[in-house]
């Protein structure tokens, strides 16, 4: 890992995603572009990005939207990191084989190398969320890339609300957890629980930031995708929080647009001075972290 600087600076693209897969993928080569132009070093795409979130329903012909990996979608990203020296993620729906699907993150180095891919490992099963009826759990386990600018770890989605996973990721050395995301309202439960559920998601993931004493940063779409009464109007509000959980940058929740973020190493290495919460875990006394209830 060639580290440059003390610094290294985030992108975020938040998009609304359209039907044509085509459309949103000359989007986002597009984002990835300008993002780089604006300084940014390491850029991440909305979970699923190249189509709209079809898991509202359960239909056995959208598995027609998987691809291979490596595949075209792959090949365009690798191209966009190359072209722009800049570190790309993407989140991609992986056809792996016959009925094996998976909900797949993937990360290009700066010179378009392709470093490797990241399965979602928690998987929901929500009203409009019915993800476990397309996506066979991941089987990579929590793990960290090393890039041009730095070592990152990618997460996905659902991922975002279990400590463990941040925790296990930020153990392999990363300095940012990576979250692509899609989450939004259903609309008819916005204005009774709409505002916890957006603060509840942001809370936790900023939680993550300061127990592990990494920057997070969490990158959703926008827009209603189904209709206004059935559908799912997705909250935007991509952000990077620094080592203690302070917002560095957010998006609105009903634009498009870049969030970029400059992220300090050396912020890193001074909150883990003063809350040194990895040198105190009591490693011998967690075994039990491993059942599903304990009594």
């Amino acid at each position: 890992m060639a580290l440059v600087s003390d610094t290294f600076t985030l992108g975020l693209i938040q998009m609304r995603c359209e039907s044509s897969p085509a459309a949103n993928l000359d989007k986002a080569v597009s984002a990835i572009h300008k993002a780089a132009a604006a300084g940014a070093q390491i850029v991440c795409l909305p979970e699923l990005f190249t189509s709209q979130y079809f898991c509202q329903r359960q239909d056995p012909a959208l598995f027609d939207l998987a691809e291979p990996i490596p595949g075209p979608s792959t090949e365009r990203l690798s191209q966009a990191a190359r072209e722009t020296g800049a570190v790309v993620v993407g989140s991609l729906f992986e056809r792996r084989a016959p009925g094996v699907y998976h909900n797949t993150a993937v990360v290009f180095d700066a010179d378009g190398a392709f470093l490797g891919i990241y399965r979602k490992m928690h998987i929901p099963d929500d009203p409009l969320y019915f993800e476990k009826y397309y996506f066979t759990p991941g089987d990579t386990g929590f793990r960290t890339f090393d890039t041009r600018f730095g070592r990152i770890g990618v997460l996905v989605c659902w991922d975002q609300w279990f400590p463990e996973a941040a925790r296990l990721t930020a153990l392999h050395g990363a300095e940012v957890l990576l979250y692509p995301t899609a989450i939004g309202w259903h609309p008819r439960e916005k204005e009774e629980v709409g505002a916890s559920q957006r603060g509840a998601w942001e809370l936790i993931q900023r939680s993550h930031a300061i127990a592990n004493g990494v920057f997070v940063a969490a990158v959703n779409r926008v827009g209603l995708e189904g209709s206004a009464e059935a559908g799912l109007e997705f909250w935007g509000s991509s952000f990077v929080s620094d080592p203690f959980g302070v917002l560095l940058g957010q998006a609105s929740e009903k634009e498009e647009g870049a969030v970029i973020v400059l992220c300090d190493r050396r912020r890193l290495e001074d909150v883990r001075r003063n809350w040194p919460f990895l040198r105190d875990r009591r490693i011998d006394a967690y075994g039990d972290l491993t059942q599903r209830m304990i009594g």
